[in-house]
């Protein structure tokens, strides 16, 4: 068991030993985590130290090398001794799993601290600097000067009337920063921080949380000259002949989101979304994406590309709808392992018609002119307990297997001969990354945000293979394959397995989101095309996986619920918080949860027009500050091993203005419908997403992205067959997320998002009998009232805002006893009325909070 840790000091310790000392030359020393508590896995969810203290901690610096021998030693002797796997200790916040012992803490700051008066009554001021760096130094004074936590861009009024008096000119003498009052003028100015300019700024957080955020080099994103990248793309193209090449997002397994060495639409683009194509021509570059990324698409492509927005009004729905539009007589490069069956199917369908074909070069075009391109990850694998599964992989397996021998012969409508061995399903091919994960209860680490590895997996009646790299294989794992019977291979060893065809006669089931290389590998005689069988037994979550994402979303709402206690309170301060440190600070709460596992998706946190953009993702050179005139949207969750969240909230920090509440409300109004739906069996998300949109509809208002989509149990954040946009039933058990919202371009949006489970309801005519179905919520952020009209809710709407609210204290106040901040927010927010008053005579108005 590890010492304690020595009590929190001031959140900045200097040793004023010299005249001058800028910031980076105080030592940060950063606790490890055999110093600092017991292991993740250890941590309940109601954790008892929720105090807030420092990480930076001075020491004399006659034991400063000592001690930081001593500590590292420490750190080596603890994780050497434990050999079995954790979450990551690395600053990324994609990263899901490591061998690292290493607690990632960080810490919060309620506590306002007075930096001590020195023995020669001196002070700390800031000097401004031209490396945008500041300097510390010591300056006469007769008064000690309170000061807030952390170091951040001060936002008084007194800064704003500076900068008002600023030069306009970029090549001036910086003023001399402003100096605050002394204590004796009054007691607010005594705790007024004093204001710095922007690139004075450092952060709010500290010690391993400052640090993580420091080395995040991952959201740092420069546009791309792709002038060469083309040519080269061009070159290639003579060579085969080719009149397009078409590079999209996916990886071989049709996977969202990708691995770093997978993404390589984005490579060739300079594209970072999720989705899109890019298509070269002899000529052009051209990117189709949909509606979600029109503007973060302007801003990324260089001048070499086109944007084309699939979806868009008298538009191309996509980009096999904008392609066979365009072409004739042309000839269109694909590797095929980066279309589906399905796709490629439609595709060459319609290209026939114009004369056209799609063509298979044996080579990537991309893999050969990217030099650096990443190495597939080797991280290892590791198991997903029963404890949150619920259901054995054998017991999966079997059911596979059951479901196998029920299908029939693929024999031809017209044939009246007995079926032969030829053709009979034998088998199915996996290659859905989250299917297989699922199926055999193992998660892995090779892709951001996502716990999933790369593989494909064979079931057959007698025989199951693992295609997976034997780097990535722990004595845990292997002893859990063998337990299970399965046969492993390595990855790549799927195509000799495939062209040998080693399971003997009959056919090999896949389904449509397959791979067209391994289509054209098996050829059409030797498989079948059937719904994925896996994606709809996985959809439905059984009780344990329904009870964990209950805790998980329990305890996400309670760090979504402290950061925005803490956000508010620190704007309210005068703090000016950009986008980035807000959504660093809230992954930095959601650290501290049990059984925390990473991100579910990157976080979106947006202010003033990156809010219109729904997918906008701020990095740290080009995050907007928060505002106090617009909304603020954040969308974001965390990957916990009992379950995968997802979470948006939009909230204000000023007063909005008639046009933000009145679109807010109508955002809430097709919340509230979704969430208070009552619906019969056999009712498809498509047939509710109309109640999403009802509200906004009245006054002329929509949003172009889907209403919901179903979500994994620590697996994918978007998880098919169902949502709000198909035409699958929804069943008990399926789990859907609620996020009508509106986009009003280059100014403000906003949207709310829940979590929602299909349950059995009661109903007062029980017509049909037993048949009637509803929706349990399992979101527990409250929702902000301010911008609400309450003239615009019905009765029963504003009873149901009341209730959530309500009830989001009752089942946080346990989690945020020790929070005092948070568990005051709460409290304000539940018991708060809906909306704010309205100005007074002569446009006065009062905010009580």
């Amino acid at each position: 068991m590890p010492p304690p840790p020595p009590p929190p000091p001031p959140p900045m310790c200097f040793p004023f030993t010299n005249r001058t000392r800028t910031r980076e030359s105080s030592p940060l020393i950063v606790r490890t985590d055999s110093e600092k508590s017991y292991a993740s896995s250890q941590r309940s969810d109601n954790r008892s130290n929720h105090s807030e203290r420092s990480d930076n901690y001075s020491y004399p610096s006659s034991q400063k090398s000592d001690n930081h021998s001593n500590r590292s030693k420490r750190s080596h002797n603890s994780t050497g001794s434990q050999n079995k796997l954790v979450r990551s200790g690395s600053y990324s916040t994609t990263r899901t799993i490591s061998s690292d012992v290493e607690k990632l803490s960080f810490d919060s700051d309620s506590e306002v601290y007075d930096v001590p008066t020195l023995a020669n009554e001196s002070r700390i001021k800031l000097s401004p600097r031209s490396d945008s760096k500041s300097a510390l130094t010591r300056v006469d004074s007769k008064k000690s000067t309170k000061w807030g936590y952390g170091w951040g861009l001060g936002k008084a009024k007194e800064r704003e009337r500076e900068m008002l008096q600023r030069s306009p000119s970029v090549d001036s003498e910086r003023p001399p920063l402003y100096k605050p009052p002394t204590r004796s003028s009054s007691r607010s100015s005594s705790t007024k921080r004093p204001p710095f300019y922007s690139n004075d700024s450092s952060s709010t957080l500290v010690g391993s949380a400052y640090e993580r955020k420091v080395n995040d080099v991952e959201s740092i994103k420069e546009k791309v000259d792709t002038t060469e990248r083309l040519d080269e793309i061009r070159k290639l193209m003579v060579k085969e002949k080719l009149d397009y090449y078409v590079v999209p997002s996916e990886d071989p397994h049709q996977s969202e989101y990708v691995a770093a060495g997978d993404k390589r639409r984005s490579w060739i683009s300079g594209f970072t979304g999720s989705a899109g194509q890019a298509i070269i021509s002899k000529t052009a570059a051209y990117l189709v994406t949909d509606s979600r990324y029109w503007l973060q698409a302007r801003d990324e492509l260089d001048p070499n590309w086109h944007l084309i927005p699939g979806g868009a009004v008298d538009g191309p729905k996509d980009w096999i709808d904008w392609l066979v539009d365009r072409v004739k007589d042309s000839k269109i490069g694909i590797d095929a392992r980066m279309i589906s069956h399905d796709k490629a199917t439609s595709l060459n369908n319609q290209l026939h018609h114009k004369n056209s074909k799609l063509i298979y070069p044996p080579q990537n075009f991309i893999d050969i002119i990217w030099k650096e391109k990443p190495l597939r990850s080797k991280e290892p694998v590791f198991i997903q307990s029963l404890e949150f599964t619920g259901r054995e992989a054998s017991t999966k397996i079997a059911e596979v297997r059951a479901w196998i021998q029920e299908q029939p012969p693929d024999v031809p409508s017209y044939s009246k001969a007995s079926p032969t061995p030829a053709q009979m399903l034998i088998g199915t091919l996996i290659t859905s990354l989250s299917s297989i994960a699922w199926l055999l209860n193992l998660r892995g680490s090779d892709i951001p945000f996502n716990p999933l590895f790369y593989a494909y997996l064979f079931i057959s009646l007698d025989r199951v293979v693992l295609f997976l790299d034997s780097a990535k294989l722990t004595d845990e794992v292997e002893d859990h394959l063998r337990a299970l019977n399965i046969e492993r291979k390595e990855y790549n060893d799927i195509w000799a397995f495939l062209r040998r065809r080693e399971w003997g006669e009959g056919k090999v089931i896949i389904s449509p989101e397959t791979s067209y290389a391994i289509s054209l590998m098996l050829t059409h005689f030797r498989y079948t095309v059937k719904p994925s069988f896996v994606e709809n037994i996985k959809a439905i979550k059984n009780e344990v996986e329904l009870e964990g994402l209950r805790r998980a979303y329990l305890r996400d709402g309670a760090a979504y619920v402290r950061w925005l206690a803490w956000l508010e309170h620190k704007i309210q301060q005068g703090y000016d918080i950009t986008e980035y440190e807000a959504a660093w600070r809230l992954t930095e709460y959601r650290r501290q949860n049990k059984h925390y596992w990473g991100l579910a998706y990157e976080n979106i946190s947006a202010s003033g027009p990156n809010a219109a953009l729904p997918h906008y993702s701020p990095t740290k050179s080009g995050a907007r500050t928060i505002d106090r005139d617009t909304p603020y949207l954040n969308d974001s969750g965390g990957q916990y091993r009992d379950g995968t969240c997802d979470t948006t909230r939009t909230v204000h920090f000023g007063r909005p203005s008639v046009d933000q509440s009145e679109a807010y409300t109508r955002v809430l109004q097709g919340h509230i419908a979704i969430d208070s739906a009552v619906f019969p069996e056999g009712t498809t998300g498509s047939q509710l997403d109309v109640l999403a949109r009802r509200a906004l509809w009245k006054d002329g208002l929509n949003y172009m992205h889907g209403t919901g989509h179903g979500f994994g149990s620590f697996l994918n954040v978007h998880e098919g067959p169902h949502g709000f946009s198909s035409s699958v039933a929804l069943v008990p058990g399926h789990v859907i997320t609620n996020e009508p919202g509106f986009y009003l371009e280059g100014r403000w949006g906003m949207r709310i998002e829940s979590a929602l489970a299909i349950r059995r309801v009661k109903t007062k005519g029980e017509f049909n009998g037993d048949v009637w179905l509803g929706f349990e919520r399992f979101t527990c952020v409250p929702i902000q009232t301010r911008m609400v009209k309450e003239s615009m809710l019905t009765k029963e709407e504003k009873q149901w805002l009341k209730d959530h609210n309500k009830k989001c204290l009752e089942r946080l106040e346990p989690l945020l006893k020790d929070d005092k901040r948070a568990l005051k927010w709460l409290k304000r927010e539940s018991d708060r009325g809906i909306g704010i008053a309205s100005p007074g005579p002569g446009g006065i108005t009062i905010d009580w909070d």
